[in-house]
């Protein structure tokens, strides 16, 4: 089936199932690289201890098992919801798009109409230009506009232009936040490699995330680590999974793919461009501190980082965010560089002495505050990501 025939919501399932495929190859990889126990060559256990070994080897995996599918029925759960969201018809709409189009030159096949359980709209239309010229999407977007009523945008990462094929254009009703990011970041002993990874990622239902992760020591196997673990939770977002089961399913795979223990911390955050809200989930990872003003707070954590234990706890809290706030996540390197006791403190008080709204020139004032403050060269990885939000309705 072409993608245009195809409901919207069927291409995004079509991309749930694509990251399960992903995160299973990475499973059967940790497998893969695994020695069975009859493989080790200074293996000397008795019958009986081999016996037990393999009892709760099979004991874990089962309990992955069971965990993994209670997450993919969460993640069904999610989908219902989803498809819950109503799609409506509106003939007298339609007819005055087509209208409308077809004085620009464009042919309107089909459209599918949706109302969010938010009441925001959402509306694809398959569409093709009619002699050969391109119209840009964003052209579109205006007519679209003034037809519904309402502020309508392609949504991210949507074609610039429509041209002489159809094609499935995604229109949704524009936010009112925009973001501003900036990062500073610095290796163990200055090394440039760093065991410390993140991804600036757009989000389905207008929502854009961040993704800090810091891999368990440092260095190179420190940054793939966090690398693999940043790549996969993105893949999963990315389709639409909830982070909560997204979380999890990374967890279970590391936790029974491999023999040692590695772990790596997260720390996520999901800002709604719509409401100004921002959720944000750790596992293991440092405080996240939030600017309002001259008001400086700290969110801390006390779960464990993934690949520790199978049934991983993630702390969550949601905060409401106005025009100028902004966020700060670090990784425990710049906590730990700063005296034992006073972290938070000290932290609070460099981000109060910081004038400017720019979020890079935050992130590097942070750093180098932080750096002076140890007054050595750094003894792990350091990572700083200042996030900004302000509004577009000025």
């Amino acid at each position: 089936m072409k993608e245009l025939e195809m409901n919207p919501y069927v291409i995004q399932i079509d991309k749930f199932v694509n990251s399960l495929g992903k995160l299973s190859r990475f499973f059967l990889s940790l497998e893969d690289r695994k020695p069975l126990f009859f493989e080790v060559e200074d293996w000397e256990a008795t019958e009986d201890m081999k016996e037990k070994m393999w009892e709760q080897k099979m004991s874990l995996s089962r309990e992955g098992c069971a965990v993994q599918l209670d997450a993919f029925a969460q993640m069904i759960q999610h989908s219902t919801h989803e498809l819950n969201a109503s799609i409506f018809e509106d003939v007298h709409l339609e007819k005055k798009l087509k209208t409308r189009f077809a004085k620009m030159g464009v042919k309107l096949l089909s459209t599918v109409f949706f109302v969010t359980e938010d009441g925001r709209y959402e509306i694809h239309v398959t569409v093709k230009t009619q002699k050969g010229q391109y119209v840009e999407t964003k052209e579109l977007a205006k007519v679209i506009s003034k037809c519904v009523g309402r502020q309508m945008v392609p949504e991210t990462k949507e074609r610039v232009a429509v041209g002489n094929e159809y094609c499935t254009i995604t229109y949704v009703e524009g936010p009112g936040f925009h973001t501003l990011q900036g990062v500073a970041k610095i290796g163990k002993g200055c090394e440039c490699i760093s065991g410390d990874n993140f991804s600036m990622l757009e989000l389905p239902g207008g929502k854009q995330g961040i993704i800090l992760s810091d891999g368990m020591g440092a260095g190179e196997i420190a940054h793939r680590e966090s690398a693999m673990v940043v790549e996969i939770l993105e893949e999963l977002l990315e389709a639409g999974f909830p982070k909560e089961t997204a979380f999890q399913m990374l967890n279970t795979a590391l936790v029974i793919g491999r023999e040692e223990v590695r772990f790596s911390t997260i720390d996520a955050c999901i800002f709604d461009l719509y409401s100004g809200k921002c959720e944000i989930a750790k596992a293991g990872a440092s405080t996240t501190f939030i600017k309002k003003g001259n008001q400086i707070e700290g969110i801390s954590s006390t779960s464990l980082p993934l690949g520790v234990v199978a049934k991983l706890e993630i702390d969550q809290v949601e905060v409401e965010l106005e025009d100028g706030d902004m966020v700060i996540m670090v990784t425990d390197g710049v906590m730990d560089a700063l005296p034992v006791g006073e972290q938070d403190l000290l932290m609070k008080m460099i981000i109060e002495g910081i004038h400017s709204d720019n979020p890079k020139e935050v992130a590097h004032h942070v750093l180098e505050q932080v750096l002076a403050c140890s007054g050595e060269i750094p003894m792990d990885d350091m990572t700083v990501l200042a996030v900004g939000i302000w509004s577009l309705e000025k």
